[in-house]
């Protein structure tokens, strides 16, 4: 019972602790990938690959999800400026009837990007292991990351620990309700990525190296 009480009077200092990372680990985040981030095309700087980080196409009550359609257009305005000549299309292929990557080479086509043009990579369950495989399956030390503002933050800070020259081209950010809920659990996800580099985990799936021509 005395143990007991002794862990139940630690218990307040364990959360503040942990709150206290999580802080911490978001604006280092935020702060060493700030002079990397942008939203204009015509500023970023040029790279051969763009990283386009997938998400559902739909949201469950079946209504467009905007991460995903934003991203579409961050894309697609960066490939037509010529910053980006590769579109490398990360995300889930978890499932038969779910498929991000193959959804999101249907869209860019529709808005006339060449299909040449887009490399699909099935196996980026997350956002570290995409980053990781574009490095080192895709074979890219330098990238152009497309997703929103806080997501780029993420895979930029992730790139650079990995010893890769990444900048994030910003997409349009959603302001509703279901934005807020991603941007609270961006802020858990910054503490897994903590813990991801600190081990260097590996990807769930490597295998051979892909050349993107």
């Amino acid at each position: 019972m005395n143990k007991f009480k002794r862990l139940l009077r630690l218990l307040p200092l364990a959360i503040i602790l942990v709150l206290l990372f999580v802080i911490v680990m978001d604006r280092l985040v935020v702060l060493s990938t700030r002079a990397y981030m942008y939203s204009s095309a015509s500023a970023v700087p040029y790279n051969k690959v763009g990283l386009l980080l997938g998400t559902s196409k739909n949201l469950r009550n079946g209504r467009v999800n905007l991460f995903y359609k934003y991203r579409i257009e961050a894309a697609v305005e960066l490939f037509f400026a010529g910053k980006i000549d590769i579109i490398l299309v990360s995300g889930d292929n978890g499932s038969v009837k779910y498929d991000e990557p193959t959804d999101i080479k249907n869209d860019l086509i529709e808005r006339g990007v060449p299909e040449n043009k887009i490399v699909l990579d099935y196996a980026g369950f997350n956002t570290y292991d995409s980053v990781v495989r574009c490095k080192e399956i895709f074979g890219q030390a330098s990238i152009t990351v497309i997703s929103q503002q806080f997501h780029n933050e993420r895979a930029v800070y992730i790139a650079r620990c990995k010893g890769m020259e990444a900048f994030g081209y910003n997409a349009k950010d959603v302001e509703d309700y279901g934005g807020l809920k991603t941007l609270a659990r961006e802020k858990l996800a910054r503490v897994k990525m903590a813990l991801d580099l600190v081990i260097s985990r590996n990807p769930h799936h490597l295998g051979e190296k892909i050349v993107v021509d």
